[in-house]
């Protein structure tokens, strides 16, 4: 089974703001529902609560919390990454897909085998919500789209699919980008939130 990260990144690396994603952009939604559907999405709390209409439809759902007690319509519930990777391994899946929030990608990214990442040349205004560091030596760029520009927000975009260096798919090197990511591991701070430090983008120079 594969394990892939997917996630839509702010040139200053936001990924939410107040609950809700930091862009709208429905080119990437409707990428991000053709990649999941009829496959697992795994998730924090925070995000599930943030979906506007609740549990992803022709997705299995399961939703990582601590408390086992907690129940959340249309969705099943593991204590952590890791158990919700087992279920979905389990089950037979092909392919279990890591949604967020900021904690859980975190989390993830030692165990993950794909990202698809989409680059936002935009900075998120307001966002409290950020995306972790992705190092360059622990990933290989293989597939790479070029810019384009969503007519609603006007910002422009590309995305662009990591595999480990040992991933046994053709590719070529990463390369080293403008922008900045972050590497917070799960080292959570007081307030909730992750601890964050300078990193460097991987990807298209946008």
């Amino acid at each position: 089974m594969t394990t892939t990260i997917i996630a839509a990144v702010a040139s200053d690396r936001g990924i939410g703001r107040g609950g809700d994603l930091a862009f709208h952009i429905s080119a990437d939604l409707r990428r991000f529902k053709a990649l999941t559907t009829g496959h697992t999405v795994i998730m924090g709390r925070n995000t599930f609560e943030s979906l506007p209409k609740g549990a992803l439809p022709n997705r299995r759902n399961i939703v990582i919390t601590r408390d086992p007690s907690l129940t959340f319509p249309g969705a099943e519930t593991a204590t952590s990454v890791e158990a919700a990777i087992a279920m979905a391994l389990s089950a037979g899946e092909t392919e279990a897909f890591i949604i967020g929030g900021a904690q859980i990608y975190a989390c993830s990214l030692p165990m993950a085998d794909r990202l698809e990442i989409t680059a936002i040349d935009s900075p998120a205004p307001g966002a409290d919500v950020f995306f972790p560091e992705i190092v360059p030596a622990q990933w290989r760029l293989t597939g790479e789209t070029s810019p384009e520009t969503d007519e609603k927000s006007g910002v422009e975009y590309y995305t662009f699919r990591l595999f480990p260096p040992f991933y046994t798919d053709f590719g070529k090197n990463i390369t080293i980008g403008k922008d900045v990511f972050i590497n917070s591991g799960c080292h959570f701070q007081d307030q909730g939130g992750i601890e964050i430090g300078d990193g460097t983008l991987i990807g298209h120079n946008v």
